[in-house]
């Protein structure tokens, strides 16, 4: 499979602007899937230059690019720091993420993550991982159910679509998206059921990959990670992600008011670049999977 087939990279042109990139740089892509950003980088880096990235989706290794400047890391970019460490690196000049699913893991029946495809409940982004969405669906109690739904899906009749899953794993455990969607459809009207599968759907592969504790976990890594200067370019799909990216950009924290020294100035390891970016309708019309997609770029600056 190409890589152009793998995944279509969103806001390519625009978050890698983002980087500011400096030939002789040092770069990440936390989110590598089918490459497209990350050669996108390349093709901007000079010999000297060096382009990291990251991937825990074994299926991404097959993109893997074939160029001296570049390693992949095939981790969880929740440990960014500590593998960059590894490699003897200690700052670099920016960051790119995409936080979106790629397009091959959506439709890769198996994988489970798609309403459309008859598969076993999954979801896991790393397959060694233990708990998968059967997990979440089969053995979740009430209360976490509820949150889950209320929470990342953001519907409000959870309690009574947690209360209808549990009822129907009494009778037999749900191992397939088939029997998850048969129990979720009498919910709501033919219009919307579509959208509203997506985002129950969406709601347990955020719990299944732990997606919001490892976006907190990494923005607050890279102050640390990123040079004076260097610069943050994220791609977020929904409002759970993006108000979490805005807010630390802000802030430097997920919440709360800024911070500010003895002298009333504003402790804040990064500044924003620009206004938030958004998909053109070209690129929403050839990418539907655009169309969500939310991108903040931000510099890191020398507050001490």
């Amino acid at each position: 499979m190409t890589a152009s087939k793998y995944h279509i990279p969103v806001l390519l042109k625009e978050s890698v602007a983002g980087l500011a990139i400096q030939p002789d740089g040092i770069y990440v892509d936390v989110t590598f899937g089918g490459g497209g950003h990350s050669k996108a980088i390349l093709d901007q880096l000079g010999e000297k230059g060096k382009l990291f990235a990251f991937d825990q989706d074994p299926d991404a290794v097959q993109n893997a690019i074939q160029d001296e400047r570049f390693q992949l890391i095939q981790a969880n970019f929740r440990h960014l720091k500590r593998y960059l460490r590894f490699e003897g690196v200690k700052k670099v000049d920016g960051i790119l993420a995409d936080f979106g699913v790629s397009s091959h893991q959506f439709n890769v029946a198996e994988r489970g993550f798609s309403t459309r495809f008859e598969a076993d409940l999954d979801m896991r982004m790393n397959p060694k991982d233990e708990i998968g969405a059967y997990e979440v669906v089969n053995h979740y109690e009430a209360e976490d159910l509820i949150r889950i739904i209320r929470d990342y899906a953001e519907i409000r009749i959870a309690s009574k679509i947690a209360h209808k899953i549990i009822a129907a794993r009494e009778e037999a455990p749900i191992k397939t998206t088939s029997q998850l969607n048969e129990i979720i459809t009498p919910f709501f009207s033919a219009l919307k059921i579509n959208k509203m599968l997506a985002r129950i759907y969406q709601a347990i592969r955020i719990e299944v990959n732990q997606e919001l504790e490892v976006l907190k976990e990494f923005l607050l890594q890279t102050p640390e990670v990123l040079a004076v200067d260097g610069r943050l370019s994220v791609i977020s799909y929904h409002s759970l992600e993006d108000r979490l990216v805005k807010n630390f950009i802000r802030s430097g924290k997920f919440e709360g008011e800024v911070e500010k020294d003895f002298y009333g100035r504003p402790q804040v390891p990064f500044v924003k670049v620009g206004k938030l970016i958004v998909p053109s309708e070209e690129e929403n019309a050839e990418n539907s999977r655009a169309r969500s997609a939310k991108l903040r770029i931000a510099k890191r600056v020398n507050f001490n």
